[in-house]
């Protein structure tokens, strides 16, 4: 632990917890998830929901992480470059939505090798930021009018248009895919997965043997951080990423999901096996992070199933 470092934390009205520190980075106040410590390195400073949750990357790489509970973010191409050197040039990618399906998953990354079904324990997924991809590809529903669900006939005006990520959650587990990519494709991968913070994690087989080496998982994020490290403090590129789409906030807690994405993840979990796709229905929330799927598509979210995606895009988001 470095002594370098002053933090402070203090709650909120909100429950959540913020932390200021100086840094080299020049890192403002970021609000996070309920953070309870934090861990430094030479380089980096990682955050967990959980006090027992993080280990170093040295550690990780090294072995000397005890819990394969543990976590550690991946703060820049640096990182992704120790994971890989660690392991004959290749990294490991957890998919968790639209990487479910090995086919979507070779369109992406055709050169990938060892795909495979794993259990990622401690998180849940939750649609709560907006894609810009989706406003590109047209599939984006903003201001999406339709009924409340409750029987008073009444509307209510929604936005569907967010993504997917995961989030720390006791109790909570995933089924996931794990596949390899090779080291010369890490620069890409930042770029299509920008908004998302990075966690190098530990899975499981399904019958609850820890993987050996830790693969990468998009988690969700913070617009102050997205800004300040990502766009390192530039507005414009901010706005080159988001503001041509008339978006200003990223991660949200008032949207749904792009309805083609959903059935697209949804299709991919299916072709798993029956049990990953009742995992996504029940372990994948709102941004409201109280309603699951399985109840979005009893009620407000019904019919999205049924719905063909575009022609444009139906190759791209067909399960």
């Amino acid at each position: 632990m470095s002594s370098s470092l002053n933090i402070l934390f203090t709650p909120s009205s909100s429950s959540r917890r913020h932390g200021r520190w100086p840094h080299s980075r020049s890192f403002s106040e970021f609000a996070f998830p309920i953070p309870h410590r934090a861990i430094a390195t030479s380089t980096t400073l990682y955050f967990s929901a959980k006090s027992d949750r993080w280990a170093s990357l040295t550690a990780m790489i090294s072995g000397e992480v005890i819990s394969h509970s543990e976590l550690t973010e991946l703060q820049d191409e640096s990182d992704f470059e120790k994971l890989a050197s660690s392991n004959n040039d290749l990294f490991s990618v957890c998919g968790f939505g639209s990487l479910l399906s090995e086919r979507s998953a070779r369109s992406t990354f055709p050169d990938l090798i060892n795909f495979r079904v794993a259990r990622l324990n401690g998180f849940r997924r939750i649609f709560a930021h907006v894609s810009p991809g989706f406003f590109a590809r047209g599939i984006a529903k903003p201001e999406t009018m339709k009924p409340n669900g409750d029987k008073s006939h009444t509307f209510q005006q929604r936005d569907e248009i967010s993504g997917l990520s995961v989030e720390p959650c006791e109790g909570e587990n995933l089924i996931v895919t794990v596949f390899e990519i090779q080291r010369s494709e890490i620069p890409s991968y930042i770029k299509r997965e920008i908004e998302y913070r990075f966690l190098a994690v530990f899975p499981e087989t399904l019958d609850g043997t820890p993987f050996t080496s830790p693969a990468v998982l998009c988690a969700s994020y913070s617009d102050e951080e997205f800004l300040q490290i990502r766009c390192k403090g530039s507005k414009e590129m901010f706005f080159k990423q988001y503001g041509q789409y008339n978006i200003h906030k990223i991660w949200r807690d008032d949207i749904f999901p792009c309805r083609v994405y959903l059935r697209h993840c949804l299709l991919g979990a299916k072709s798993l096996s029956d049990v990953a796709y009742n995992n996504f229905l029940d372990h994948t929330f709102l941004a409201d992070r109280k309603t699951t799927i399985r109840e979005y598509l009893a009620t407000t979210g019904s019919g999205i199933m049924e719905e063909e995606p575009p022609e444009s895009v139906k190759a791209r988001y067909g399960g």
